[in-house]
C-alpha cells in the first residue's frame, strides 16, 4: 500500500525503550569482538539493543541483537547481573519517548569457541574487529562498554 498522509497520521510513532542489553562477545583467549557504527565512524562498540516489547526477556533481546548485529547464532550466553544506568547521549534521545534521558543497560557475556567473521547490517555498522581484550576496552566510546570488558577476566573465570 502506498504512503499516505493519512497512514502516516494513524501510525503512532514507536519510540525506542529505554532498557537495552549489551553483549560482550568473546573468544575462550578473551579476544572481543567490536562493532563501528555506521552513524558515528570511529565510534566502537560491542552489541547493544533495546528490548522489543517491555516483556521481552533479556536473554532473548540478547540473542536477537547479536544474531541481527553480527549473523552469530550460538556460543554461550551469560546474564552478568550487572545493570548499568546512564544518560542518554543527546545526538540519540530523538529515538526515546519525550522527557526520557536514561537508560538501563544489562551486560552479558557471549562465548564463542573462536574469533569468527561478523556479517554487518550496514545501516548499523560500518566495520568489525577482533581485539585483546585490554586493546577492545580502550578503543570502547561508551565507558560503560570498556568497563563491562575490563571486567571480563574475572568474569570468564581467568582473572
Amino acid at each position: 500500500m502506498p504512503w499516505t498522509r493519512w497512514s502516516a497520521v494513524s501510525e503512532p510513532r514507536r519510540y525506542k525503550i529505554p532498557e537495552s542489553v549489551l553483549v560482550v562477545i568473546h573468544s575462550p583467549a578473551l579476544e572481543v569482538l567490536l562493532l563501528e557504527r555506521a552513524d558515528n565512524p570511529g565510534y566502537w562498540q560491542s552489541v547493544t539493543g533495546s528490548l522489543d516489547a517491555v516483556d521481552e526477556p533479556l536473554d532473548q533481546t540478547a540473542r536477537r541483537e547479536v544474531f541481527e548485529e553480527t549473523g552469530i547464532d550460538g556460543g554461550e550466553l551469560r546474564d552478568w547481573g550487572l545493570a548499568n544506568v546512564y544518560e542518554i547521549y543527546p545526538v540519540w534521545r530523538h529515538r526515546y519517548a519525550p522527557g526520557v534521558t536514561r537508560n538501563t543497560e544489562h551486560v552479558f557475556g557471549l562465548t564463542v569457541p573462536a574469533p569468527v567473521p561478523a556479517v554487518l547490517s550496514p545501516r548499523e555498522h560500518r566495520a568489525w574487529q577482533w581485539l585483546p581484550w585490554r586493546e577492545a576496552a580502550d578503543r570502547c566510546f561508551s565507558p560503560s562498554n570498556a568497563e563491562a570488558i575490563l571486567q571480563l577476566p574475572r568474569r570468564a573465570g581467568r582473572a
